[in-house]
């Protein structure tokens, strides 16, 4: 028996290890997995990937280490990065990448995945495995697009005089690239059809991932067309090769923003598409603002539970489970120090998962809420500043300030309200069960 595994049992209790081992289906817009209710808190950690490798930025021991401290925090849900395109010279990058260039690919980082997705299923977990990114700090579309005729991508910041608006317009160039849609098309295929030498199992036959997600944050912007009908044929190419996965988007939502090109209903009611995901987020879209906490916190609190409130009643219209897939806050006052308070986010963190829990509770179709992001205990060696190449893994992107969103292991109290809300979802079954 594997040291890790001994260090589990005493900690889990053998029982806990590899509780669920089926599919998560769909039944009546709920979850279930073993033929009974899944509702999860889950965590975003999109870097397992590249921790997981024996390359470089790999190291197993602290992959394992964290996945131990989510199981026992009651986390028994995932949305990681399975997909990162290079080169490795462009800046603010997952790196190294998976998908060198289109069909060359890194075999450190492919088993890298490989180890990562065997140790979640010994533990009975589950993953939102992420095939691609609007954003480019793993390469995604716009590099795609770049590879197929684009020329040079317009850097969003921390590039200077970078320019969010322009970039956007130039990543949602992908939806009508054909030969940069087909180079996705083939690292999904390759993906689905990989067989796994540790758990000797296709990805496509593997139960600890719950869904495929189309992209992180995918926008329409100015092509809504395009976008919808890459959604539709992106969920149907995946189910031709793939019977046993739910297939999601990996969607904020009807965003406050009208040019970001979303439709809630209209990109979730898609046939292919089993289910729905949003994102909130209170400081990057202006709600919230650290140093000005008494005025602003109190409105972002409203404005994130009538956003929650409002796509929930759209999910239950359309008759699908809808997932808070992402949220978080930053520390107090704006600090990106890991020894500074989180008070804030605290009380925003139950804020939110309270909202959530109350309405699972109440029978809707919410099934899962997960925060952004789980850092571990990794800290930034430069807070509040991009992340470079040999620095350590935190749940920050590395175009991002790192620190900022950032979930440690002595972030005790936070620590403690994410394991309270694991115990009460996962305690939680449809109104039906209850009769």
């Amino acid at each position: 028996m594997k040291t890790w595994r001994l260090l589990a049992v005493l900690l889990l209790g053998s029982a806990q290890l590899c509780a669920a081992s089926g599919f998560v289906r769909v039944n009546n817009s709920h979850f279930t997995r073993d033929g009974k209710p899944y509702y999860f808190i889950g965590a975003n950690f999109w870097q397992g990937m590249n921790l997981g490798s024996k390359g470089p930025g790999g190291n197993r021991a602290l992959l394992v280490r964290e996945l131990l401290r989510l199981k026992a925090m009651g986390v028994t849900n995932l949305r990681i990065m399975a997909a990162s395109e290079g080169p490795d010279t462009e800046p603010w990058r997952m790196v190294p990448a998976l998908q060198k260039k289109p069909g060359s690919y890194n075999k450190e980082l492919f088993d890298g995945l490989d180890y990562f997705i065997s140790e979640l299923g010994q533990l009975g977990m589950t993953a939102v495995v992420t095939l691609n990114n609007f954003w480019p700090w793993s390469g995604g579309m716009a590099q795609y697009v770049s590879w197929r005729g684009g020329g040079q991508i317009p850097y969003p910041p921390p590039a200077e005089g970078g320019d969010w608006g322009t970039y956007q317009k130039y990543a949602a160039q992908f939806y009508s690239n054909k030969e940069a849609v087909n180079d996705y098309r083939d690292f999904v295929k390759t993906l689905i059809k990989r067989k796994n030498p540790y758990t000797k199992r296709f990805y496509r036959d593997e139960p600890a991932i719950m869904a495929w997600e189309l992209a992180n944050e995918p926008r329409g912007i100015m092509k809504a067309a395009d976008f919808n009908a890459w959604i539709a044929n992106t969920a149907a190419f995946i189910k031709s090769l793939d019977k046993n996965h739910l297939v999601t988007t990996g969607s904020e939502g009807d965003t406050p923003y009208p040019d970001a090109g979303m439709d809630f209903a209209k990109n979730h009611s898609i046939p292919g598409i089993d289910y729905s995901t949003i994102h909130i987020w209170a400081t990057n879209w202006n709600w919230y603002d650290p140093l000005k906490k008494e005025e602003t916190y109190p409105v972002a609190l409203e404005k994130m539970k009538d956003y929650l409130k409002s796509h929930v009643e759209k999910a239950a219209a359309f008759g699908k489970p809808v997932v808070l897939e992402e949220f978080g806050i930053g520390r107090d006052a704006g600090s990106y120090d890991a020894k500074s308070g989180v008070s804030v986010r605290d009380e925003y963190y139950t804020a939110v998962f309270e909202a959530a829990y109350e309405s699972a509770k109440s029978g809707s179709p919410l099934a899962g809420a997960a925060f952004w992001a789980w850092a571990g205990e990794s800290r930034p060696p430069r807070p509040g500043q991009p992340w470079k190449a040999g620095d350590p893994w935190l749940g920050d992107p590395p175009h991002e300030f790192q620190g900022w969103y950032s979930v440690y292991d002595g972030d005790t109290t936070t620590v403690k309200v994410i394991t309270e809300y694991a115990a009460k979802f996962s305690a939680l079954t449809p109104p039906e069960e209850n009769k």
